[in-house]
């Protein structure tokens, strides 16, 4: 079954602003199992999924090869998972400008911020997987200095933890940041950092914990 809905939008003009109400269609919400599968969540079956959450269900698995974490859940929304499979899939190694050891540099802090059980496990056992030292992961997602010798893996430090904490980056951190990563890296670290704030508020939402597997994807 098909729902028309009706959403207010505000649009700037010469001299203000004009207002209305802009119509969209979505499909009828499946309703959720009883019994939650991943953390609070109840995950659907594919047979039970409206055709507009199938097609979503379909475009994930083939932009992200598989349907995991997050997107468990954002598969209820599937115009949201839409959007979101191909940000995360910009992420994947070799696909933009950092290594995966500056990744989880800056994942490991912003997850650190969320206290989320899910992504904050996950992203400790990968930052150790590609080489970085357990004391370091160990202070990054507590919340306790660190350094790193490399010049670009300190920069990214600094930005996120800047951001994640005093939410101001100085212009002294600024200039270097731009020397060391360019605008390209820099802007590549501070989504990835708004991903998983997305990612860590979903997981810890639904308090989904470290280790979670759900229904099978």
């Amino acid at each position: 079954m098909t729902i028309v809905n009706e959403a207010p939008y505000y649009r700037s003009c010469r001299g203000g602003f004009n207002t209305g109400y802009a119509r969209y269609t979505t499909d009828e919400e499946t309703e959720m199992p009883e019994t939650p599968t991943f953390g609070r969540y109840a995950e659907i079956s594919y047979e039970q999924m409206t055709t507009e959450q199938q097609e979503g269900y379909q475009f994930v698995k083939e932009v992200r090869g598989q349907v995991g974490g997050p997107s468990k859940i954002w598969i209820h929304n599937p115009k949201l998972a839409k959007a979101a499979a191909p940000l995360g899939a910009h992420f994947h190694p070799g696909h933009y400008s950092l290594s995966e050891r500056e990744r989880e540099i800056a994942v490991c802090i912003i997850n650190s911020k969320w206290h989320s059980a899910y992504p904050t496990a996950a992203h400790e056992r990968r930052a150790k997987e590609v080489g970085l030292p357990a004391e370091k992961v160990e202070a990054l997602l507590s919340g306790l200095p660190t350094s790193f010798p490399d010049e670009r893996e300190q920069i990214i430090y600094e930005i996120a933890t800047a951001l994640a904490n005093s939410r101001w980056v100085s212009k002294g951190l600024y200039d270097r940041a731009v020397k060391a990563l360019g605008h390209v890296g820099i802007t590549d670290v501070i989504t990835l950092m708004g991903y998983y704030t997305g990612v860590s508020m979903t997981l810890a939402f639904y308090d989904v914990p470290a280790g979670a597997t759900g229904i099978p994807r």
